[in-house]
């Protein structure tokens, strides 16, 4: 169980519109920590994720920004980096600090009209939010307007889950993800949310689309976002392996995934405060293999949890 701010030093926030169907979520890390990404979807809305690649110059960050509004959520990304100039965090330049937000969006606006879309305003007020606290789980922040199962037009509600997991006497992997599938959502070999025939019972897309049924009309963008989160001591390098390897739990909870339509992207962020002496391949199996996990864990959360806290 536990969430992505079981990492010491890690905070999260969440911010609305007064509808409450667009929101975002910002995961900060003030001190910096060492970046990863990997981007498996065939759609992705991203910014700056080609900068903290490996052999690129940005080997610190601060924060990522989680953002429903498509395209038009990437606009929160000033007001994150607003908070965090104006507190003196970022890369130190002749004009001030210079932080980096990466940030990725899911595809929420047409189940989200008349939403206002996530600004600047909301990224700043996201960051005034962000706590080390228990992870709020369910349809809020950056999935209160995900859905799932879209592709048949009978969608069920997405949202936000996290997990974590702690290597014996090693560091801590949690997980967070934003839940905005295509595909199905699977637990120990069972549908548990995704497409839905007429009669409420589920479609099973993979098999649909083994079969040849599907409605490619139907088909809309959809995306699965998460941050792992570690106190290990990666490289850079290493932290995108960590994410390479994390979207392994992705692929066993959604079924399918990585699609044309998908957006999936999952970062990773190494503090690297863990003093048990692991690092390196092996920090890199360990860590990677808990990613996963936890990653998985957390998809499977936020059905449980989107259901439980609905009134």
């Amino acid at each position: 169980m536990g969430g992505l701010t079981d990492v010491p030093g890690i905070m999260v926030g969440n911010a609305e519109d007064e509808s409450g169907r667009t929101v975002c979520t910002v995961i900060l890390y003030p001190e910096g920590a060492v970046p990863g990404v990997d981007i498996r979807g065939g759609s992705p809305g991203t910014e700056l994720t080609d900068a903290i690649r490996p052999g690129t110059s940005t080997e610190v960050i601060h924060a990522v920004l989680l953002t429903g509004g498509s395209n038009f959520g990437l606009a929160a990304t000033d007001g994150v980096m607003r908070w965090l100039s104006e507190r003196g965090i970022g890369h130190k330049t002749g004009v001030g600090p210079l932080p980096s937000v990466p940030a990725a969006v899911i595809y929420d606006i047409v189940y989200a009209k008349g939403s206002r879309r996530p600004n600047t305003q909301m990224g700043y007020a996201a960051c005034q939010a962000a706590n080390a606290g228990s992870v709020k789980e369910g349809s809020v922040g950056a999935g209160a307007g995900a859905t799932l199962g879209k592709i048949y037009g009978l969608p069920m509600k997405g949202g936000l889950g996290s997990a974590s997991w702690t290597i014996p006497g090693g560091p801590v992997v949690a997980a967070l993800a934003i839940v905005n599938a295509l595909g199905d959502i699977w637990n120990k070999g069972s549908i548990i949310a995704g497409a839905l025939r007429p009669d409420g019972t589920f479609v099973n897309q993979t098999r649909a689309m083994l079969d040849g049924d599907v409605p490619l009309g139907l088909r809309t963008k959809s995306t699965t976002l998460a941050v792992i989160a570690t106190n290990a001591i990666l490289t850079k390098s290493e932290a995108s392996r960590v994410a390479t390897i994390a979207h392994d739990g992705l692929a066993r909870a959604i079924s399918p995934s990585h699609l044309q339509e998908d957006g999936d992207t999952v970062f990773c962020l190494a503090t690297g405060t863990d003093t048990s002496g692991l690092t390196g391949d092996f920090a890199v199996d360990s860590v990677g293999t808990a990613a996963a996990l936890v990653l998985e864990e957390a998809i499977i959360r936020e059905v449980q949890m989107a259901y439980k806290n609905t009134n």
